[in-house]
């Protein structure tokens, strides 16, 4: 049978109900992986002993252990310890701590790329290690990190297919809900994958505009 989408009308408005969901997710997972990256990256380059050591665990256990796997942990597991969190929060945490593992790496290779050179010249204006950070290191990292972090905020974007199973009802699921119901595979799949990859077009450019931005601001001195 030849598809047609002469009926995508027909089930569009479930289809952007659960894109809600997922951008919901993806929005909230990304606010949670920049900070849990931040964090992490600072932890374990400038921070005492037992925070390294912390900021460590974080990162090998998140990049080592499945995303899936860790998404069941908050919501099948964190219960039998006396705490229960709504679908929508062990989404946005899970995926967010997961990709905030690999934004960790990310965040720290950027920094230990800039040169010895600027943080001498912050020791040479008496700059404390904060200040230089701030002011001086953390600017020209930010327009090295932003590359990579679009590709991990797309990761993040198509990671978020795994919500449904906590009965969530996002994109994916939307879709499989109405395959099963209409029996319109081609129209409602490709209609779904469309709707994914403009997603994933719209934060490349995105992030590009933002790199553009930075790094006219990093000419002038400083990052707007």
């Amino acid at each position: 049978m030849v598809a047609t989408f002469t009926d995508v009308r027909d089930f569009l408005p479930e289809l952007l109900r659960g894109l809600v969901i997922t951008l919901q997710v993806t929005a909230g997972g990304a606010v949670v992986a920049v900070i849990a990256a931040l964090v992490a990256a600072l932890a374990r380059l400038y921070a005492s002993a037992p925070w390294r050591w912390l900021a460590t665990v974080y990162v090998e256990l998140f990049r080592g252990t499945s995303a899936l796997v860790q998404l069941f942990w908050l919501f099948f597991v964190l219960p039998h310890f006396g705490l229960t969190l709504e679908p929508m929060v062990v989404g946005i945490a899970a995926l967010g701590l997961n990709v905030g593992a690999y934004g960790a790496e990310v965040v720290r290779g950027a920094i230990g790329s800039v040169g010895k050179g600027q943080w001498e010249a912050a020791t040479a204006l008496n700059l404390t290690r904060m200040q230089a950070l701030r002011r001086i290191v953390l600017p020209q990292a930010f327009v090295a990190m932003l590359p990579p972090w679009g590709n991990l905020f797309i990761e993040l974007l198509k990671a978020t297919s795994l919500v449904s199973l906590i009965t969530l009802s996002d994109l994916a699921f939307k879709a499989q809900q109405i395959n099963q119901n209409t029996l319109r595979t081609a129209e409602v799949f490709s209609t779904v994958l469309l709707m994914y990859l403009g997603l994933s077009v719209l934060i490349t450019l995105a992030m590009r505009a933002l790199e553009a931005r930075a790094a006219r601001g990093l000419r002038r001195g400083r990052v707007t």
